[in-house]
């Protein structure tokens, strides 16, 4: 043990009228949520970076974290290491995420930048063996490093592109030898600056071949999990191709990759997209490309990703409801791709960070399942579309009507529809009896 919890015991569920700040309130994993216990629903991983990389820094100011790991040397990330699955077997999580960046320390190769990558794996390898806790997903980071400022796949120098598809093979192997149930491509400068230097046409046919490479190696290695690609509209690029959901279903449609590619979608992406986070998780299941996610929260107030931890339990309810209704995560889960504010600077902090999101998700699927079982929405739903099961609103929809013919109907029964009430702020009251 590293000692850097102290001798914190395992966070135990205690009820909701625990007042203790170290135990669950709501999240009892074992607590069956429509046939299925609330850890197989929910899927809980923590993000090695915001954990354990991030120093406390913002624009304005450096680190005022101080961690015994913090260092550039394979003693620091050997300690990381040990802190890392302290905390996760004290929450009691059963997956984490990481970076290569955030494990192992750069070198000034790629060949020894990768060697290092894969003893800090000969130490997950052991760490996965002796806890139980798995691998949700790797990546690689091909954003941080100067060689990246014009992008990685997209870059105008194709050594930039090569060297960005050596590093994701060496992640992938790591992340298929780990037994990861993804792997996430996030294009962190996959975008532009100014179109004044920027060949829109060539960078996508660049990134689209980068993406069929991946899929083509996942085949080849034999990796069973998910390819999943993070949408983000912009920060640190004015302007990213990986705009929103949406978007990423386009370019994947465009270059063929529809069934082999899904998306983790981020909750501060998604504000700063200038969607709502339920909005994203539907669209991808709409399309069929739901993944996985990554839960967290951005400040309203202030314009960029701040990443802080999800605390609103109606937004993650009706998250939850749509990924319920898709059918749950298969190979994806809830990753808190959550940080501390810069001011919360005690090991403590990153319990309670950890503890309060995962009571707000316990609450919000409870929330998302008791809406399922009522079935009060659904059927308001399902009254508010019922007319499209008219066989001649059918025959509409299936392309067997002209619009000639559609206008000549409507014409000649003098059609003259009324408009009908959506009800919106019943279904706030509605949504709210349950969260």
């Amino acid at each position: 043990m590293s000692g850097f919890f102290g001798d914190q015991p395992p966070i135990r569920f205690e009820g909701k009228q625990s007042t203790n700040p170290l135990a669950f309130r709501f999240y009892d994993k074992d607590e069956l949520v429509l046939g299925k216990s609330m850890a197989e629903h929910l899927r809980f991983a923590v993000a090695y970076w915001h954990s354990f990389a991030f120093e406390g820094g913002d624009p304005f100011g450096g680190r005022t974290f101080e961690r015994p790991w913090f260092g550039n040397t394979m003693v620091d990330a050997q300690l990381k290491a040990d802190v890392a699955f302290e905390l996760f077997e004290l929450l009691g999580v059963p997956f984490f995420c990481f970076h290569d960046a955030d494990v192992r320390p750069e070198a000034e190769t790629l060949s020894e930048s990768i060697a290092r990558l894969d003893a800090l794996g000969d130490i997950f390898e052991e760490k996965i063996a002796s806890t139980g806790i798995k691998l949700l997903w790797g990546t690689a980071n091909l954003f941080s490093h100067a060689r990246f400022m014009s992008g990685a796949a997209t870059n105008p120098d194709p050594d930039v592109f090569a060297y960005a598809g050596a590093t994701i093979k060496a992640n992938m192997d790591l992340t298929n030898r780990l037994g990861g149930e993804n792997y996430v491509l996030w294009g962190g400068r996959e975008g532009y600056e100014t179109l004044l230097n920027t060949n829109m046409t060539q960078e996508f046919d660049q990134m689209g071949r980068m993406l069929a490479l991946v899929v083509d190696y996942k085949h080849k290695i034999g990796f069973e999990g998910t390819i999943l690609v993070e949408p983000k509209p912009q920060e640190p690029m004015k302007h990213q191709y990986d705009y929103d959901v949406a978007s990423v279903y386009g370019f994947l449609k465009k270059y063929g990759l529809e069934n082999e590619i899904k998306v983790n979608i981020e909750v501060g992406h998604a504000i700063l997209a200038g969607h709502t986070f339920e909005h994203e998780v539907a669209t991808a299941a709409m399309l069929g490309i739901l993944g996985s996610i990554d839960m967290n929260r951005n400040d309203y107030q202030s314009g960029w990703d701040t990443d802080q931890f999800p605390n609103n339990v109606a937004e993650v309810a009706l998250a939850y409801y749509h990924i319920l209704k898709a059918g749950g995560f298969t190979t994806g889960g809830t990753n808190f791709d959550a940080k501390l504010r810069r001011q919360s600077i005690d090991p403590a902090d990153l319990l309670y960070g950890h503890i309060g999101a995962m009571d707000t998700c316990a609450r919000g699927l409870r929330a998302a399942a008791a809406i399922i079982e009522d079935g009060t929405y659904e059927a308001f739903l399902e009254q508010r579309y019922a007319d499209w099961k008219h066989p001649e609103a059918q025959a509409m929809l299936r392309g067997e009507r002209t619009l000639e013919e559609i206008a000549a109907r409507v014409q000649k029964q003098g059609i003259n529809p009324k408009p009908r009430s959506g009800r919106q702020e019943y279904l706030e009251n509605l949504i709210n009896r349950f969260v």
